[in-house]
């Protein structure tokens, strides 16, 4: 009880000014709650079905964090679909949101019909019950790199149409007759708003974007190998203003990416297999996320938000 009484005392000057409805209402609810650290996280947040009725923030970092104040991506909107409707992963932070409604619009000029939008977060963030270790905080997307239909998917099509990988099989390359142009002009035009961080695409996706790009290369430091997303891209945007307690990655390493760094992703070492059995980590649990988080995950749900509302008109693109 000790780190509890500490926490909670008053501040003053300029640390009164800042601190925030949440951390003073996680202070109270404290005491009550520190058998409920033990329960496994993604338990907890896995359950809810609806968002927490709080100002938006994004809390804790992008793999150790929650949502509060989440907005739900239409499912159907003018120029995207959403994927996987059962799994309720279409909230997000209203920044996150805002962002792949413009980029879906804006796709438009770059070929395509519309997105097929993948998972964002789960109504109030924190850790899944399967899937990704990071989209917690509201700020993670993917998006399909399949092209959307030009008609309405029903439900169960939302569940059972696979996503098309991009590659050759077996080698890491992408295959010309799948990828195009198109792949690569869309994630550069995700890559240049401002807001996004990070993009992580599959190794061979990246060197066919440092091949697609000619001298517009600034836009190519953020996009980021990594393992899988050959079916989509993940969109990983900044801690928006207001979210105290949000913590942002380090920037990406200056440069494009394109030379050593790509080439140890392209050679066999990040593919050989573990040296025995990988022990599997002991699951999350609520003590290991910000405290704050006990509180997002406990306040009591408004009314359903229905996340299949008609889709506002997006707001106007950002200037390149």
């Amino acid at each position: 009880m000790t780190q509890f009484r500490s926490a909670c005392r008053p501040s003053t000057g300029l640390r009164l000014r800042v601190a925030t409805v949440l951390t003073a209402l996680a202070c109270l609810l404290a005491p009550g709650l520190s058998g409920a650290g033990a329960q496994v996280a993604k338990d907890v947040f896995g359950s809810k079905t609806g968002p927490a009725p709080l100002q938006s923030r994004a809390i804790g970092s992008y793999a150790r964090g929650c949502l509060a104040g989440a907005a739900a991506l239409p499912v159907d909107g003018p120029a995207w679909q959403a994927m996987r409707l059962s799994r309720n992963r279409n909230w997000g932070h209203p920044e996150l949101v805002r962002l792949v409604e413009q980029l879906a619009v804006g796709a438009r000029s770059e070929g395509w019909n519309g997105l097929l939008v993948g998972d964002l977060a789960q109504p109030r963030g924190g850790p899944m019950l399967d899937g990704h270790a990071s989209h917690q905080i509201g700020l993670d997307a993917d998006i399909w790199l399949t092209p959307m239909p030009n008609r309405t998917l029903t439900a169960q099509e939302r569940e059972s149409i696979s996503a098309t990988s991009m590659l050759k099989d077996g080698v890491r390359e992408v295959d010309p007759n799948i990828w195009t142009p198109a792949h690569a002009a869309l994630i550069r035009r995700a890559a240049k708003f401002p807001q996004v961080a990070r993009i992580f695409v599959h190794p061979a996706i990246k060197k066919a974007l440092c091949d697609f790009a000619g001298n517009d290369r600034d836009w190519l430091r953020k996009v980021r190998p990594w393992w899988g997303h050959h079916y989509h891209f993940h969109i990983r945007i900044s801690c928006p203003a207001g979210s105290t307690g949000c913590v942002n990655q380090a920037p990406p390493p200056a440069g494009d990416g394109c030379g050593s760094d790509l080439a140890w992703w392209l050679s066999d070492e990040p593919w050989k297999p573990a040296d025995g059995p990988v022990k599997p980590k002991p699951p999350m649990t609520m003590a290991d996320l910000p405290q704050e988080c006990r509180m997002v995950a406990d306040v009591q749900a408004q009314a359903p938000v229905p996340t299949n509302a008609p889709a506002p008109r997006p707001n106007p693109l950002p200037r390149r």
